[in-house]
């Protein structure tokens, strides 16, 4: 078993060799696995690595509820199918949970306070969304300061509180304001909720060995939030089978597909987010980097990126391996990028593309909400030095 092999199978399964173009976001979800989200441009340039798919199609997809960002696993919030909403939901359950309790903790906040509250916002909630200022006017006295105490704690007001529940449950949903998944301006809106499996932890590791393996115990356990225990107990209804000489796991009834599986010859470029599912699935970024490569200086930055635990930038992946580093630059409409090689004409064409997409369709590549033109300038500098 080499390396090679083991980047080439990740970067198939997870469709950026080609193989998934043509079919709908959904689909690729269901297939490669939720895509994180954070404000950012990742949910948008997975989807186009993998099947080509432009905004336009993906947004109509967010708006008819095909697809759609909800907090899910590890209370974060990943793009998800249709199909998922429910095992989503029931996931990311703990997180609301926790907060509630911490609140309960340290700002004098009661279980029965926040019940009643969520009672009010469902009252005032319908099809049309509210944002969080309408919604905390709408509320009235039901909504509570919390002071200074709060605003230490990062929760101002008792409504965080009582929205984070009500989502988790699937009593309401947050809508995008103008319905892009870049930006993080929402309103809220009544939901119907769902019922989730029977068995939450089992289900969620059966998608995640369909969607990551071979992966390990401790890779499941970070996309997870469960502990050793819950993990461990997850898997055992599941047909996973040891890769030999390694601690990674792969389901039955991939096998045989896995052992026929060859690295193929020519090069397949895919340019995606750091946080795309070819990294985050396992966050383990050293098995993507060649030795050579995981010494190379972290752009703008201070270490090496074999030290690092997730990328300093977006990807530039050939066959699973980490091949390359790259930022858009606003001002002149262009990406910028650094090769750990020679560079081909196959790579020329994927980051023209890229480069046109996010030009023309998205109007930047943000990280995450808060990256921003000025905060990303050092990179930038760093990888055309």
């Amino acid at each position: 078993m080499t390396t090679a092999r083991l980047r080439a199978w990740w970067a198939h399964r997870q469709g950026l060799d080609g193989t998934l173009r043509g079919t709908s976001a959904a689909e690729v979800l269901e297939r490669t696995g939720w895509a994180r989200s954070v404000g950012g441009s990742a949910p948008y340039l997975g989807l186009f690595a993998r099947a080509g798919l432009r905004r336009e199609a993906v947004d109509a997809d967010v708006a008819r509820l095909v697809i759609h960002e909800l907090p899910s696993a590890r209370g974060c919030t990943y793009v998800l199918p249709e199909a998922d909403f429910a095992l989503g939901l029931a996931v990311g359950a703990g997180a609301p949970e926790g907060e509630l309790a911490a609140a309960e903790k340290h700002l004098a906040v009661t279980r029965e306070e926040i019940g009643k509250l969520c009672d009010v916002v469902l009252d005032v909630l319908g099809d049309e969304p509210l944002d969080p200022a309408k919604l905390k006017a709408a509320s009235g006295t039901a909504v509570r300061n919390l002071g200074d105490a709060g605003k230490k704690r990062g929760v101002t007001t008792t409504l965080p509180l009582a929205l984070g529940l009500l989502q988790a449950q699937g009593e309401i949903r947050r809508v995008p304001v103008n319905g892009r998944l870049d930006q993080q301006r929402y309103g809220y809106v009544r939901w119907v909720p769902r019922t989730p499996p029977s068995d939450v932890d089992a289900e969620l590791a059966r998608r995640y060995f369909a969607w990551a393996a071979p992966a390990s115990l401790k890779h499941f356990r970070w996309f997870s939030g469960r502990t050793a225990a819950a993990a461990k107990k997850a898997v055992e209804s599941l047909e996973l089978q040891p890769v030999e000489g390694t601690d990674l796991l792969l389901p039955k009834d991939l096998a045989a597909e896995f052992e026929a599986f060859t690295v193929p010859d020519k090069p397949s470029y895919a340019l995606v987010a750091g946080i795309d599912g070819v990294h985050l699935l396992h966050r383990d970024l050293p098995r993507l980097l060649d030795p050579a490569d995981a010494e190379r200086p972290v752009p703008g930055g201070k270490g090496t990126l074999g030290g690092e635990a997730d990328p300093p930038c977006h990807l530039i992946v050939d066959r699973g391996r980490l091949a390359g580093l790259w930022e858009f630059d606003v001002g002149t409409g262009k990406i910028v990028h650094r090769f750990f090689g020679r560079e081909d004409d196959a790579l020329r064409e994927a980051v023209a593309a890229t480069e046109e997409f996010v030009r023309e369709d998205l109007g930047d590549a943000r990280s995450f909400s808060l990256d921003s033109p000025k905060s990303r300038a050092p990179r930038l500098a760093a990888l055309r030095a």
